[in-house]
């Protein structure tokens, strides 16, 4: 679902006078309590969809790489599952923060930074917060769960905030950045593909490239991946400035892995493959996933990361799958 961009023009009256329309107002993008509201209603929709295996109790509820992964992964579930999910314990979203940036305009988004039920025993060494990202398209239009982030209480950046206490977003083209937040998409996909220097090393960078390099070719097996920048409407970025000068970024890419076997080599798939597979898999078999990953980028200082972009988590779900011959190519 495309974001609505529409921006209605000052309208300049006979005396001189600026009337400024709603639209062009600079205002928090929602109130706490509608917020706090948005939060109960998608918690509520997640239970039911996970509870039942059925992505329409949960599809009005979610958009963008949130909403491709939750609803392929219930899909999926639901297919290798018909009666539901037998072993559904209801998520909990409490202690919510609400980082709640101030802009003009359509789309509107804030951020829920919440203390979730899924820690391991609720081990305090293994404690953790669910961010989720809502956005709103326009003034009709319902709030949707588009982003999740998990993060560790050491790894959640100190937020910036303007005069009157609202989270400061940063705009898409930035250039106080190592990178624009409307570019990130792109330059992960191009790293992951050929390499560079704008990425911190880690698991999901250096150590990724590594382990696809590693696994490429196997006895019997090859493998290829295109990566593709997912950055358009309910997929488009969102970034918070931090206090250091710089900002935590928000992004989605999609992915493709494609897996041809030698001949006479048999090719099985797991049952999440499976229930989303269209076609017969002859030699081959291509997977999609769309991922949502969260990152730190720096200022023009550095922000203590030496100028490189950091990641901070990255949420991967599978939501396709074609199977095919040996030839063409991976997407």
């Amino acid at each position: 679902m495309a974001l609505s961009a529409a921006v209605s023009a000052l309208a300049l009256a006979a005396s001189g006078c600026v009337t400024v329309h709603g639209e062009l107002e600079v205002v928090p993008a929602a109130t706490k309590g509608e917020a706090a509201r948005v939060l109960a209603e998608f918690t509520k929709a997640y239970n039911a969809g996970d509870k039942a295996y059925d992505p329409e109790l949960s599809a009005g509820r979610v958009t963008g790489a949130l909403g491709q992964i939750n609803q392929a992964s219930l899909r999926a579930k639901g297919k290798n599952t018909p009666g539901g999910n037998p072993r559904h314990a209801p998520l909990e979203l409490t202690d919510a923060r609400f980082l709640i940036p101030a802009k003009a305009g359509w789309p509107r988004w804030f951020l829920a930074d919440t203390d979730s039920n899924r820690d391991v025993d609720d081990d305090p060494r293994q404690d953790t917060r669910w961010f989720v990202a809502f956005v709103k398209s326009g003034p009709d239009a319902q709030w949707k769960a588009a982003y999740l982030s998990i993060l560790t209480p050491d790894e959640i950046p100190e937020f910036s905030e303007d005069a009157q206490g609202n989270a400061v977003p940063v705009a898409n083209g930035a250039k106080d950045l190592a990178v624009a937040p409307g570019r990130l998409s792109e330059e992960y996909a191009g790293f992951l593909g050929e390499g560079g220097e704008l990425f911190a090393d880690g698991q999901h960078t250096s150590s990724w490239r590594a382990q696809r390099e590693e696994n490429a070719d196997r006895p019997g097996r090859t493998t290829q991946w295109v990566d593709q920048p997912l950055d358009k409407g309910d997929f488009a970025p969102l970034a918070l400035r931090t206090e250091d000068g710089g900002a935590m970024v928000l992004f989605a890419t999609r992915h493709f892995e494609k897996q041809t076997a030698a001949r006479g080599v048999p090719l099985s798939v797991r049952p999440e493959v499976g229930a989303l597979l269209k076609g017969d898999i002859k030699r081959a078999v291509t997977l999609e996933r769309v991922s949502n990953q969260v990152v730190t980028v720096p200022g023009p200082e550095g922000s203590g990361s030496g100028g490189k972009v950091v990641f901070l988590n990255r949420i991967e779900g599978l939501t396709g799958a074609v199977g095919g011959s040996a030839c063409g190519g991976p997407a």
